[in-house]
């Protein structure tokens, strides 16, 4: 028989306001993992963790610790006590920094030798051994984030829920936290559920994605997977596959398929079968932008004609908005950019390798999915 897994949610249902925010048939936390949760606003993500640490009423539905069903509000207290929960807004005491990562570890009744121990461990993990004796209300907010982590993870919970605690700060400051974080939860062996938007820091921290919507989870798997085969255009977009075209499969032979797309054939990898509509999703980095036309000097497949409608930055990358007849996302290096003397209303040609292009099938009479911003 198997180990029961740490946390398990079944037929779980939760309603507020009279509208129902979670439904959610199966969910499964192993010792030690890192899951990571994404999806739009309002998909439901922060009431999940709330619900698991049964803060809020189930309509239907059971939550077992260890295969034991939480039953009676003792039970739930219980449960609460071997978990922690940190929110966007660091809540801190008007106190110093030890007394604040003091506060749960005093309030669990240890003594003041362990207490010491642990508040000087986790000061030093998330590199605050420094400000110790500083007041809370003098931190900056990137140095209040930490000190909120380090208060959470000083009670040595078994299960650590975090909604958003990077939101509103800088990315290197962002990192930074993130990277102290997930070393210390791998090194504790505590396990950790994150609600995030930011796809690249689930990718990077998580061990599986939980990708909700509506209160759902509508995939849930490694991060490769959900990253390179989504389920549907709805994770496609979840996942940064900024690029999601409908089209019908014209021809396939074995493996290999045309997809017409605006009156245009993309060439593809797949199992549909011609007369399908399908989804084409692109991975802005899949697509390479040249100032020549490449099937001149290559057998290169899936070249378009385009112009750059607008140029955006996103952190390292530009981000090209193009047009080859359909929209076309490109991420391009600053010296990419400049190399190619690239800008706004050029002419420019853009290809996508086959393997490159993940197709979906699209239901008959299925809706357009609610795309993520």
């Amino acid at each position: 028989m198997s180990p029961a897994s740490l946390l398990a949610l079944e037929g779980l249902a939760v309603a507020r306001g009279g509208v129902q925010v979670v439904d959610v048939p199966s969910f499964r936390l192993e010792e030690r993992e890192f899951v990571a949760v994404i999806g739009p606003n309002g998909a439901g993500k922060s009431s999940l963790l709330l619900a698991m640490m049964s803060l809020l009423p189930r309509a239907a539905g059971r939550i077992l610790h260890r295969g034991r069903e939480i039953r009676a509000e003792r039970d739930a207290v219980a449960l609460r006590r071997r978990m922690a929960l940190v929110l966007q807004d660091p809540l801190l005491f008007d106190a110093t920094v030890y007394d604040n990562v003091a506060a749960g570890l005093r309030l669990r009744g240890l003594d003041r030798r362990e207490t010491r121990r642990r508040v000087s461990t986790y000061l030093e993990r998330f590199r605050l051994a420094d400000m110790a004796d500083r007041a809370a209300r003098r931190l900056s907010g990137g140095e209040a984030r930490r000190v909120n982590l380090a208060r959470a993870l000083a009670v040595e919970p078994e299960v650590v829920l975090l909604d958003e605690p990077f939101s509103s700060l800088d990315l290197p400051t962002r990192q930074a936290i993130a990277d102290d974080l997930e070393r210390t939860i791998r090194e504790t062996n505590m396990a950790a559920v994150l609600v995030t938007h930011d796809q690249s820091e689930a990718l990077r921290l998580s061990d599986r994605i939980v990708v909700m919507n509506r209160g759902a989870i509508v995939q849930s798997d490694a991060p490769a997977v959900v990253m390179n085969h989504p389920v549907d255009g709805f994770v496609a977009s979840c996942m940064g596959m900024e690029t999601i075209l409908d089209g019908v499969v014209r021809r396939r032979s074995g493996y290999e398929i045309v997809v017409e797309v605006a009156g245009r054939e993309i060439d593809a990898l797949g199992e549909p079968l011609p007369g399908e509509s399908v989804y084409c999703c692109i991975r802005p980095e899949q697509v390479l932008i040249e100032v020549v036309d490449p099937t001149q000097t290559s057998s290169a497949r899936n070249v378009f004609p385009a112009r750059i409608a607008s140029v955006t930055s996103v952190g390292p990358y530009l981000k090209l908005r193009l047009d080859c007849g359909f929209p076309l996302v490109a991420h391009v290096t600053g010296e990419s950019f400049a190399a190619l003397a690239l800008a706004a209303g050029k002419s420019v040609f853009a290809s996508v390798k086959a393997t490159a292009i993940h197709v979906i099938r699209r239901a008959e009479g299925s809706a357009q999915w609610p795309r993520v911003a």
